[in-house]
């Protein structure tokens, strides 16, 4: 009775240190990294033309479908679960060959809150499809004056939910190895807490992005275009002496 409830308290101890690390020390964190990648793509997103936002939808779709994908999986294995456990073959998880409690009443246990890790995992892919799509829309707007914080939100949110229904499946995981005992369970919480601990933390400092200004971009153009009329301007002096040159011997024959 005590593996159960600790191998649950270091998986939930784990994830409120990473939200920890997400709202105050983003930069250490993979996720808070990834954020300040997709903040500078929307920036440079939203500077393009709508007429060139193809890319970007590209993108976006992409994104939808993987998490309707999770949607459709988490939902089928709620489905699976909620049939299972309204049927009376139990017998698979009461044999003397797993260790701990198989009481039936204990196997309900077990399966409802299998279930509920796969119907929250189902609510969040809902919630980031959501922000995807209306990220979409925002991205695709013609002539609009959207603010990109707007933008930035959505897309932020969308992935936000995408994380957090992973995590939802992991704890999944976890509870799956209960059926089959409580050291399953136990073990399989340290090494995911330890794997994830190494796929979550960042080592590399934040990439500062710099874009154009609106002056370089003026001052680009402007001396482009006076480098120009300069060349226009020597052309024609060209043309103008060469002329003149044409006239002279003209006039030098006529006078001999």
């Amino acid at each position: 009775m005590v593996l159960v409830p600790s191998g649950l308290l270091i998986m939930l101890a784990y994830h409120l240190f990473l939200l920890h690390r997400c709202l105050n020390r983003p930069h250490t964190t993979v996720i808070g990294f990834e954020n300040n990648d997709k903040k500078a793509w929307v920036d440079r997103i939203m500077q393009m033309d709508k007429k060139d936002v193809g890319i970007a939808q590209t993108v976006i779709n992409a994104n939808t479908s993987a998490a309707i994908s999770f949607c459709s999986v988490s939902l089928s294995l709620s489905s699976l679960i909620g049939a299972w456990l309204g049927s009376s073959s139990t017998s698979v998880f009461q044999s003397k060959l797993i260790y701990g409690d198989t009481r039936p009443l204990t196997i309900s246990i077990k399966y409802v809150c299998l279930l509920s890790c796969f119907l929250l995992s189902f609510f969040f892919f809902v919630q980031s499809t959501r922000h995807f799509v209306h990220a979409n829309y925002l991205i695709s707007t013609p002539l609009s004056d959207i603010p990109v914080e707007n933008v930035e939100t959505a897309v932020i949110r969308g992935s936000n939910f995408w994380s957090v229904g992973l995590r939802a499946l992991y704890f999944a995981l976890n509870l799956l190895l209960w059926f089959f005992g409580p050291i399953p369970m136990f073990v399989s919480s340290l090494i995911m807490v330890a794997v994830l601990h190494y796929l979550d933390s960042n080592s590399k400092p934040l990439h500062k992005h710099q874009y154009p200004s609106a002056n370089n971009n003026n001052n680009n153009i402007s001396n482009s275009n006076y480098n120009q009329g300069l060349k226009r301007v020597g052309e024609r002096r060209s043309e103008v002496a060469l002329t003149a040159h044409i006239h002279g011997r003209k006039l030098s024959q006529v006078g001999e």
